[in-house]
């Protein structure tokens, strides 16, 4: 038997081999065994120096291998065709199966009211100030005319990293670094949100973290009145045009005077109920001219330049505003309670 006779006869009997897979692994062996870098098929040639016409054995081994190889990849995909058959009749979807609903809440009212209180300043002209919650003792304190001995510290139980380093207690620091960095003095107009630190013991409506909404404004010519007027214009935007205000004194050390600001009820309309107390309003901001020693600290001549400053609680806007009864379920994120307000 010649080589090319004997080629043909391993191609023949590779060719019957693969008539007889029926099995993934069946199939690997076959083509270890014909086609692999060792196998027969490829070894036919290295003997191709014995050949006696070298062209003709290597164009019949080349038509072998091709062959066998073909029939192969066909075997090849007609089981993985099988495999993948068998496996979607196992795996059969019932389409009429109803969906499943995910559950989806809602804009937390936290940040309903920042973005409302937002509107309402910008389109009074406001600028919205983004501070930092680690701030130092100079812009929390200092500049705020709280220093170090001050007995107003007391009022506000502070989370220190060190001695100069602290969560601020209040945004209003950011409106201290607001007007020091005013290099060339210019009037300010601006707003800031974002939360604030205290040593607190959490219960239904008080929190260690809290949200604040600091305003401030200073020009020449700014009196109370001032105040006063947009105060008023606030209140009766986020909380209907029947809305009335009322000053009453206070004490902040960076404002002189201060004041505090209730809003006629929205519950009873200032007859008085449960939610007012019986007092026909409700408290809902400190204000106050800023301190002319505020002023001069932040590089303002208080004899040239005036302004007022005002904070809103976030919470308790959001609490009056959508009769919330406990502080803690803005923070849960609870869906139950986030869907409420879809």
């Amino acid at each position: 038997m010649n080589l090319i006779e004997k080629a043909i006869q391993i191609k023949n009997q590779a060719l019957e081999a693969l008539k007889k897979v029926v099995v993934p692994s069946s199939l690997e062996d076959f083509y270890n065994q014909y086609l692999a870098k060792k196998g027969e098929i490829p070894g036919l040639m290295t003997h191709m120096k014995e050949a006696e016409d070298k062209a003709a054995y290597g164009q019949t081994v080349n038509a072998t291998r091709n062959e066998v190889l073909d029939a192969y990849m066909s075997k090849k995909a007609e089981m993985e065709s099988a495999k993948l058959n068998a496996k979607l009749k196992s795996e059969v979807l019932d389409i009429t199966l109803p969906g499943t609903e995910e559950e989806i809440g809602s804009l937390n009212p936290y940040w309903m009211v920042i973005r409302e209180v937002e509107d309402i300043f910008l389109s009074m002209g406001y600028e919205v100030v983004k501070g930092r919650d680690v701030e130092t003792d100079h812009y929390n304190f200092e500049l705020l005319n709280v220093p170090k001995d001050h007995p107003s510290r007391d009022m506000q139980d502070t989370f220190y990293f060190s001695p100069e380093l602290l969560l601020r207690t209040q945004t209003s620091a950011s409106q201290a670094h607001k007007m020091c960095e005013m290099t060339e003095k210019k009037p300010i107009r601006m707003i800031s949100p974002g939360k604030a630190y205290r040593r607190d013991d959490d219960d239904m409506t008080h929190s260690h973290q809290f949200a604040q909404i600091e305003g401030l404004v200073v020009d020449r010519n700014i009196s109370i009145a001032n105040l006063k007027g947009t105060l008023e214009l606030f209140a009766k935007k986020m909380f209907g045009e029947k809305r009335e205000i009322r000053l009453r004194s206070s004490y902040f050390p960076f404002t002189e005077p201060s004041v505090e600001v209730d809003v006629s009820c929205f519950n009873c309309g200032g007859k008085g109920c449960a939610m007012c107390k019986g007092t026909g309003y409700i408290e809902i901001l400190g204000a106050g001219m800023v301190n002319p020693k505020v002023l001069e600290m932040c590089g303002y001549d208080p004899k040239e330049w005036s302004g007022f400053a005002f904070g809103v609680g976030v919470e308790r806007v959001a609490m009056l505003r959508y009769c919330i009864d406990d502080i803690r379920r803005i923070y849960q994120n609870d869906l139950r309670f986030l869907k409420d307000f879809k």
